[in-house]
């Protein structure tokens, strides 16, 4: 099996017939030397289609790569997917009331974690339903139908939103096929929105012939669709693959070298600088206690910024530390952040940083926006000292590893805490 990452070329593994894409992001995990979690995932592409998905944990990699067309520019990759289990977490937002129904809790809103049970289970019948494009088979021409997903299948009315069985059209079986994002629909399909996706028959080996090519008229709207076709093809088995996962973090990591990070003291979380070194205040209870008690110290300095003193000037060790850390990615442009992102799941808190054309700046990804929060030109300097900013020099780091993790503890002038950085690895 060929896997490639995204920024090196393929790799080779041997991979018997029964050996799934968790077993198989598991030996890339160990060969890379890549910290564990449950967010690698191996990605199927059809570059020539425009189109990918994340394969399930428990799908087979032999067995979905025989079902390519010979010759066809199809290819595995891996990649973090953060958004592959954000369907299980009790603060998801994947499933707007307009968009679900369900005829055991008519009339009744429910709580996620309800509305997931609904889901998973066999003998209840919820149903997702909106407009969405369709693209008529043959033709360039896309149309706009009312759609309702059901555990029978997908189906559209062909007279308003009626679901009168004489105004329902059968449209395609869940379990006969699969998926996919489209990622460069106006391009290739000419889609009306950028958030297409395709229900691409198991049948369907190459071309367009055959695939049914759908557009939303959002990101939301695209995700519940596609994490509804999710939840009805696999079911159980999906939650299974959750709590396997959930339970794989509990287990201690294997032992391997330890990624490398600052070694200086400058490294240390930019919240009390009293003293030449940092102290780090991870108990958010403490926070304003620490705030009270050190206001005067505050008000003695010439401005209210999280500055070291004079004496503690930044090393070069420590001005070129932050190389080292997984989140940088040196000279990367917006357009290509902006795509990393999108392509590793849409969840809040999550970017990375990167140097431009004015130094380094920041993108990050909020309610399922890629990089709808930007920080450009981080970098300042005063008095001959470098410094590192987010809000226009306000509060001051000493380094981007400093900047990074206050962010994580603190939320700033973002929408959220930091919680995942954009990464890739060589294989």
């Amino acid at each position: 099996v060929r896997v490639c990452g995204e920024a090196a070329p393929c790799r080779s593994l041997e991979a018997s017939a029964g050996t799934t894409a968790r077993q198989l992001c598991e030996t890339l995990v160990r060969r890379t030397r890549a910290l564990h979690d449950h967010s690698w995932a191996l990605v199927e592409l059809h570059q020539h289609l425009a189109l990918e998905r994340c394969l399930e944990d428990h799908e087979s990699v032999v067995e979905v790569q025989s079902s390519w067309a010979p010759g066809a520019d199809s290819r595995f990759v891996f990649r973090k997917n953060f958004a592959k289990y954000e369907l299980f977490k009790s603060n998801a937002s994947l499933f707007p009331e307009v968009m679900v129904s369900s005829c055991l809790e008519a009339n009744k809103s429910m709580a996620h974690s309800e509305l997931i049970q609904n889901f998973l289970n066999s003998g209840s019948c919820p149903e997702v339903q909106g407009f969405l494009q369709l693209r008529e088979a043959g033709r360039k021409v896309w149309k706009r139908f009312h759609f309702s997903l059901r555990r029978s299948g997908l189906y559209y009315s062909t007279k308003g939103t009626s679901k009168d069985p004489r105004h329902l059209q059968y449209f395609a079986d869940l379990t006969e096929s699969n998926i996919y994002y489209v990622t460069q629909g106006k391009k290739l399909y000419g889609t009306p929105t950028e958030f297409g996706f395709c229900i691409k028959p198991h049948k369907a080996r190459s071309g367009v012939k055959g695939l049914k090519l759908l557009c939303s008229e959002d990101e939301q709207s695209r995700s519940c669709w596609m994490a509804a076709f999710r939840l009805f093809k696999y079911g159980m088995q999906l939650y299974r693959n959750y709590q396997q996962a959930q339970a794989r973090l509990s287990q201690p990591p294997w032992i391997g070298p330890t990624p490398l990070r600052s070694v200086s003291d400058n490294a240390l979380v930019a919240m009390d600088f009293s003293g030449c070194t940092g102290r780090v205040i991870e108990n958010p209870s403490e926070v304003l206690t620490a705030a009270l008690e050190e206001a005067q110290a505050w008000r003695k300095k010439t401005t209210h910024r999280y500055s070291l003193p004079a004496a503690c000037h930044s090393s070069p060790l420590s001005a070129a530390i932050h190389r080292t850390q997984p989140w940088f990615h040196g000279r990367i442009s917006r357009e290509d952040t902006q795509q990393l992102i999108g392509r590793q799941g849409l969840v809040d808190g999550y970017g990375t940083l990167g140097f431009g054309g004015q130094g380094p700046w920041g993108s990050w990804g909020e309610h399922g926006t890629p990089g709808r929060y930007r920080s450009s030109g981080v970098m300042g300097e005063e008095e001959g000292r470098l410094y590192f900013t987010m809000d226009d020099g306000q509060t001051r780091f000493a380094d981007l590893i400093q900047l990074v993790e206050f962010h994580q503890i603190n939320r700033g002038i973002l929408p959220c805490k930091l919680r995942h950085y954009c990464t890739c690895v060589a294989l």
